[in-house]
């Protein structure tokens, strides 16, 4: 049996999301007596009129249900022969971008639905903006509702030509493209006659077959210390979860953002001393000497962090208030939290177009490009290294209510200005040309003032 994967349904209003994860559940025979019962009740009175309707079994709701659309993320676990799932299912509507967002930080893959009549829309292309932005890297795209379509191969290869070009847009790397009608069962747990055309696997398989496994391995050890455990005064450890690599006894490690070094005593995972211990297993770690550590630091080796104290950052803006130039945020990054500013928005990201617009202020549900500057120095990385050092998100201080979530392009370098830091390589050079003329100049002036005094010398001047 393969791993757990979790996956997130996602897509426009009313494109069947809730409805596809409830027929998979059905289908595969994963409901209890009660609440197959249940949903045929509920279905006689809900706004199908007396069909099965498979969303009921997702949307939890009072008011899902009297609108027939979600509007939390509904989690399901459930398994089959071949492999445990968790999917969480998401609202498509504009005005809930949140709590798709939130959906999408859990997920390793995403299954994005279009409505076979509609094709790819604006809230499409947002959301597989937001999951590529939250690190998803895995896709399935279920043209749905083609059982209104009459099963037509033409108007499902209609849709795979704009699916293509905004996985080209996006640069997706790995997308596939299955037709189904949720509410009719085609292609969703099995082949359907009604598409003899299409040759490829139905949407169960193609997840119970998805390999998630992310072949980037991130460079080195590194270990963001949760906790500092000290049960007596002889025993002082730090506990975190391993975010990449491995960590053995005898190991030289470095805490930063102070940059101390030290040699790993002794490991424990629960109360079970170990000699070594590797990425996702949470662990305590001794060290074989007193240095600062507290939570928020990070224990490293060899994984090559940055510490700074600003960021070049794309934001998803989720916030009804507007976000202006110098507004403060608490920022949490792995277990930091530290206030901060967003000193400069740099431009805005068209979601159909993907195209930069100037921008110094930000609406709900926007994206953008931004600088951030924090209080200190702290251990923080590009989203691309190092995932969980290069995601945050930013909480309002009055509210403690989350307003945005992103990720980090570009770290500064450490103790220079933006602007410095920004300069081309030609620019830190015509700087470095200015300096060596302006030494020249000053060297030909001591040479002069010398060979006069030479020259006055000479003539008997000087004595």
């Amino acid at each position: 049996m393969k791993g757990l994967l979790k996956f997130i349904t996602c897509g426009s209003v009313d494109d069947g999301k809730s409805t596809l994860i409830g027929h998979i559940l059905y289908d595969s025979k994963l409901l209890y007596a009660d609440q197959k019962n249940a949903l045929e009740l509920d279905s006689k009175v809900g706004s199908r009129g007396g069909e099965l309707d498979y969303s009921l079994l997702l949307d939890g709701l009072l008011a899902e249900r009297e609108q027939g659309i979600t509007i939390d993320v509904a989690y399901r676990y459930f398994t089959t022969k071949k492999r445990s799932f968790i999917v969480a299912d998401t609202p498509g509507h504009e005005e809930y971008t949140r709590n798709m967002a939130v959906g999408a930080s859990y997920a390793d893959l995403a299954v994005i639905l279009i409505d076979a009549a509609k094709g790819v829309l604006s809230q499409t292309r947002r959301h597989a903006r937001i999951c590529s932005l939250m690190g998803i890297r895995h896709f399935i795209f279920a043209v749905n509702k083609m059982d209104l379509m009459n099963y037509r191969k033409e108007a499902f290869v209609q849709i795979q030509d704009q699916i293509e070009n905004l996985a080209d847009e996006l640069k997706l790397e790995d997308v596939k493209m299955i037709p189904v009608s949720a509410t009719e069962g085609d292609q969703v747990t099995k082949l359907s006659d009604n598409m003899n055309w299409y040759h490829g696997l139905p949407l169960l398989a193609c997840l119970e077959q998805a390999d998630v496994k992310d072949e980037r391995e991130e460079q080195g050890f590194y270990l963001p210390v949760q906790r500092v455990c000290r049960p007596n005064h002889n025993f002082r450890g730090f506990q975190g979860e391993i975010e990449s690599g491995e960590v053995k006894k005898g190991h030289k490690i470095t805490v930063l953002p102070s940059g101390e070094k030290a040699v790993v005593k002794d490991i424990y995972v629960g109360d079970v001393e170990v000699l070594q211990a590797k990425t996702g297993q949470p662990v305590t770690i001794l060290l074989d000497h007193e240095v600062d550590v507290s939570r928020g630091c990070v224990l490293e080796k060899d994984a090559g962090i940055s510490v700074s104290d600003r960021a070049e950052c794309r934001i998803l803006w989720m916030d009804d208030t507007i976000l202006a130039e110098g507004a403060e945020f608490l920022a949490k990054i792995g277990t930091t939290t530290i206030p901060c500013v967003v000193s400069e928005i740099l431009y805005s990201i068209d979601v159909n177009s993907g195209e930069h617009e100037d921008a110094n202020s930000l609406m709900k549900n926007e994206l953008a490009s931004c600088r951030i500057t924090f209080d200190q120095k702290i251990p923080l990385d590009e989203f691309h290294h190092h995932k969980t050092m290069g995601e945050f998100i930013l909480i309002d201080r009055v509210t403690n209510m989350t307003s945005a979530c992103g990720v980090i392009d570009r770290v500064y370098e450490r103790g220079l200005e933006p602007a410095l830091s920004e300069k081309t390589d030609s620019g830190r050079q015509e700087l470095l040309d200015i300096t060596n003329r302006e030494d020249a100049v000053k060297a030909l002036e001591e040479i002069k003032s010398a060979a006069e005094r030479l020259l006055a010398a000479f003539n008997g001047k000087i004595s």
